[in-house]
Parts: C-alpha cells; sequence; structure tokens
C-alpha cells in the first residue's frame, strides 16, 4: 500500500500545483494523508478521486478546526498509523506527538515544516516537511511517500 503524505499547505483554495501533485507523485497512491495547516477544508478538493484523512493545525480556519479533529488513528495493513499536526518549536516534537498514541507504529505530524523519517522504540516518525516550502514559500516544497507491506518505508519528495 501507498500512501500520499502532506503537511503545511498554507493555502486558502486549491492551486494548479496541488492538483499537478496529485496527478503526478500522489496518482498511485491508496490513500492522502494530511497533516494540518491546510488553512481552509475547500484545500482537500485538489485531491478529487483520491481518499483523503486529513487533521487539523494551529494555522487553520475555524471552519477547519470543526470539522477536522485534531488526532486520528487509522489502521491499515495491520499497521496503526497516529495523525496529528503537532505544536510548539520544532525541538522535541517527537516526544510531544508521541504523548498522543498508545500502541502506533507510525506516527505522521506536521508543523516544523522539517522533513522527518526515522524510527525510535519501534515508532516511525514520518513529517513530510511542507508543501509552502521550508518557511511559508521560502525553501523547498517537500511531500511524503510511505510503502507499507512487509516493512515500513518512508520517503521525502521535492516537488
Amino acid at each position: 500500500m501507498i500512501i500520499g503524505v502532506i503537511s503545511d499547505t498554507h493555502l486558502t483554495r486549491p492551486t494548479s500545483e496541488l492538483e499537478e501533485l496529485n496527478r503526478t507523485v500522489f496518482s498511485g497512491a491508496d490513500l492522502i494523508l494530511h497533516a494540518g495547516d491546510l488553512v481552509e477544508v475547500d484545500v482537500l478538493e485538489a485531491f478529487t478521486g483520491q481518499e483523503v484523512v486529513a487533521v487539523h493545525g494551529n494555522m487553520d480556519s475555524i471552519e477547519a478546526k470543526h470539522t477536522l479533529p485534531k488526532i486520528r488513528v487509522i489502521e491499515l495493513e495491520g499497521r496503526r498509523i497516529g495523525l496529528t499536526h503537532g505544536w510548539g518549536a520544532p525541538g522535541g516534537m517527537e516526544s510531544r506527538v508521541k504523548t498522543l498514541f498508545d500502541h502506533v507504529d507510525i506516527i505522521v505530524f506536521g508543523h516544523t515544516h522539517q522533513p522527518c523519517n526515522r524510527v525510535e522504540d519501534g515508532i516511525l516518525f514520518f513529517n513530510p516537511g511542507a508543501f509552502a516550502g521550508r518557511f511559508y514559500g521560502i525553501g523547498k516544497r517537500t511531500v511524503g511517500l510511505l510503502t507499507l507491506d512487509e516493512t515500513i518505508e518512508g520517503e521525502h519528495i521535492v516537488v
């Protein structure tokens, strides 16, 4: 199973770049995870034809915060995946988000705009970086792919 992972789009509506991402990098994905800071729920319309699971982030509109949960746990291919945005300073983020979940194999988060793909205590911590760029348009835009089969693998892609 292939999962497209995106976070920190910081958009109020779908853009041609986001729709292109859906037609290219995410075209073979079985599911897309959005780890928050989409800003407006309408942004998810860029992923037409795809199943999307999303959470809200700290920069999201009131509507998005009322529509999307802060955390989610989904089960796929016998694995439990925790999804959240994150909060606070980048340092210590993994320790903070870990407190939100029990018995998960993967924690997908955003907020820091910094890609992360590492295993600690048997949990894969995966941050796709930011579609908006490192700091709101400055720096490289990144997204991610998770592959679930006998193993769990994460990959970052510059878009």
